[in-house]
């Protein structure tokens, strides 16, 4: 099974909050977060982890190549240097790398408990379904994607605004068959550009979704968030 990292946004909100450092490079409990990752995949018996990294900062792939360079990772590092619209398009770019293969997808600034990751890992190679994807009824975002399942958590939507069956919230990590990189070609063909219209389209051409709930995911993308992710890996209960 292979997993890969978006790591290919401009870091923006962060930048104009007085955060210096790339986003992937963020440390968090003294760890960077693209390191981070890394090692929780080679711990998940990764096969190889394919990365983007935005072009635009070179001190991201700088880090990459001399993980690359160094063999320190533990799992061979496959690295996309582009700069792209959208998450879906990095996502698209990074596809040729994972086809054939089982693979698990998320941004760089994805944080989870590694325990419950791990378990949702396990579950997805014991399954016949066409994707796993991770949620959470635990929403701090600002524009969150809401997911719809039934009583057997087959997911059977993605919605904007909550619907009567959409307790959780889509978590932005993807665990999928290569069948749905077929659903991703249409995407980019039809001009989509976003990761939740990728996901409905996912259900429009009817693949077998499930739906995986961790207590907690957050995304980083304000100053603040980079505290509440501390505390959150600290095991605080405040959140």
């Amino acid at each position: 099974m292979k997993f890969a990292i978006i790591a290919a946004g401009e870091g923006s909100r962060l930048a104009q909050e007085g955060i210096s450092l790339p986003k992937p490079l963020v440390r968090l409990q003294g760890e960077p977060m693209i390191d981070r990752l890394i090692r929780i995949f080679h711990q998940c018996g990764a096969e190889e982890v394919c990365i983007i990294v935005n072009q635009l900062r070179p001190e991201t792939e700088a880090h990459v190549r001399q993980l690359m360079q160094e063999g320190t990772a533990g799992v061979p590092l496959r690295l996309v240097v582009k700069s792209t619209p959208s998450s879906m398009h990095s996502f698209h770019e990074l596809s040729p790398l994972l086809a054939g293969d089982d693979f698990c997808l998320t941004t760089v600034d994805t944080i989870f408990r590694e325990e419950e990751f791990r378990q949702y890992i396990r579950e997805f190679q014991q399954t016949d379904c066409d994707g796993m994807m991770a949620v959470t009824d635990y929403i701090d975002d600002e524009k969150p994607l809401y997911v719809g399942v039934d009583t057997s958590m087959h997911i059977t939507g993605f919605y904007d605004q909550r619907q009567p069956d959409s307790r959780y919230i889509s978590g932005g990590i993807y665990c999928l068959r290569p069948v749905a990189l077929q659903t991703l070609e249409r995407c980019i063909s039809e001009g989509q550009s976003r990761m939740r219209n990728f996901q409905r389209a996912l259900v429009q051409d009817g693949l077998h979704l499930l739906a995986r709930p961790l207590s907690k995911i957050l995304d980083v993308d304000h100053a603040e968030d980079i505290q509440k992710a501390e505390a959150f890996l600290s095991g605080v209960q405040s959140l």
